[in-house]
């Protein structure tokens, strides 16, 4: 068997990203998505790809924030994890599988080539996720009319709140960044996401109970592939009336009242309680992902729990 050779793609070699077969659909999982060419890379043997990797980001960034494409032929493990290795981008993985893929024996076994060439490059699994996306055809959540919801153009506001509702949480993102920084840390990077979003800065509510008592927030927003449903959060002494899910009936109508034909959102698998009400409110499981987080970078510490 000859040697892997990797090698970046640009405009004028694209092309050679498509020859590999796309069992999981990632193509059209992608469809809105635009990859640059120099941020695409494959491995390939006897001038055959067997192995591709898109890293992602926004139409402003200098420098990919994920690696959301990547996929490696049966048996071509170590080409996997040769491509990511060499890769200059040490970022998270996103593997976005179909609904239901461990049920199918030919996409669970399509996802687990991945998956072992991800492990073996030094990747860990932070967490898995369901992935939702809602259309006009299933009809609006009902509002329970509970909560007052206000514009708030202070940021601090949204700090606070976002250290509260982080100081008890299910989500893998926000406690890998507690372990790293604490509660600033994790309302921080949800705070930079907000403000990455092309959407309005105006979008952004708080809720209230008639009372004038804060509940929590809910964050409409638009990503460089659409409208999506950006942070649904609860105050932990507001917690145990369902609220949740008035937020998150909210957040749609008011996607919908922009004029959005159809709406993403996510959340872990591990949040029962969230995935609950996006069943409740209409929301279809399309898709699940899994985040793997890159091998640490030599030198850097590793934190300790």
């Amino acid at each position: 068997m000859t040697d892997v050779v990797i090698r970046a793609l640009d405009a004028s070699d694209a092309d050679l990203f498509d020859t590999l077969p796309d069992p999981l659909g990632a193509r059209e999982g992608h469809r809105l998505t635009r990859h640059r060419p120099d941020w695409k890379r494959v491995a390939l043997r006897d001038g055959r790809v067997v192995a591709r990797g898109a890293w992602w980001g926004g139409p402003d960034d200098t420098e990919p924030l994920s690696l959301n494409w990547f996929d490696v032929a049966e048996g071509e493990e170590e080409a996997g994890a040769a491509l990511l290795r060499s890769a200059p981008w040490q970022v998270e993985l996103e593997l976005n599988l179909p609904a239901g893929w461990r049920g199918d024996p030919a996409l669970r076994a399509a996802a687990e080539t991945r998956f072992t060439a991800a492990r073996k490059a030094g990747y860990d699994l932070l967490v898995e996720r369901l992935l939702y996306r809602w259309t006009p055809d299933r009809g609006l959540p009902e509002r329970p009319g509970r909560l007052v919801f206000r514009a708030e153009p202070d940021d601090a506001v949204f700090f606070d709140a976002l250290r509260r509702i982080h100081s008890v949480t299910l989500d893998a993102h926000a406690l890998k960044a507690i372990e790293q920084g604490g509660l600033d840390q994790a309302a921080q990077e949800e705070l930079d996401f907000f403000h990455w979003c092309p959407s309005p800065r105006e979008w952004w509510q708080v809720a209230y109970t008639p009372r004038g008592e804060m509940v929590g927030i809910h964050v409409p927003a638009r990503n460089p592939s659409g409208p999506c449903i950006g942070f649904i959060g609860v105050l932990p002494d507001q917690r145990g009336h369902g609220y949740a899910y008035d937020l998150l009936a909210e957040c749609t109508h008011f996607l919908a009242d922009q004029g959005a034909d159809f709406i993403a959102a996510a959340t872990d698998q591990g949040n029962f309680p969230m995935a609950a009400n996006f069943a409740k409110a209409g929301f279809p499981v399309v898709k699940e992902r899994l985040n793997f987080d890159p091998a640490p970078e030599p030198g850097r510490a590793v934190p300790q729990g």
